[in-house]
């Protein structure tokens, strides 16, 4: 099974440089607004999970159905239309224009992540 990276990822890029098999790819900041996990090549090691700030990658069959936010976090997802605007560990500036914050107690959907991520690999 896969590893999917869902929509609380903001595009440290961490995980590119951990991954043994080079499966992980950036998307763009419009259409595909987070990185993707090519299933075809992805060896399921994990090593990703620990190094993503956003705890944002989980196994396929693990991605929530219902992600409860502690409030802050941010959402990024094509539709949305809110700034953010950081940098990532390699000190490299990080813009997104499809953010949205989460309200404490917002429950969410990450498994549209998961359609999304093969969207990108066809």
């Amino acid at each position: 099974m896969t590893h999917v990276i869902t929509s609380l990822c903001l595009r440290d890029s961490g995980c590119t440089e951990v991954c043994p098999v080079e499966c992980i790819q950036p998307g763009t900041t419009a259409e595909y607004p987070t990185y993707y996990i090519d299933s075809s090549t992805c060896i399921d090691c994990g090593a990703c999970v620990p190094e993503c700030p956003f705890h944002a990658i989980f196994p396929e069959d693990e991605v929530p159905a219902a992600f409860k936010a502690m409030g802050g976090e941010f959402i990024n997802e094509v539709g949305l239309m809110g700034h953010y605007e950081a940098t990532d560990h390699k000190k490299k500036k990080v813009v997104l224009e499809t953010t949205r914050v989460l309200a404490a107690g917002e429950a969410l959907d990450l498994r549209g992540s998961i359609k999304a991520n093969n969207q990108f690999f066809k």
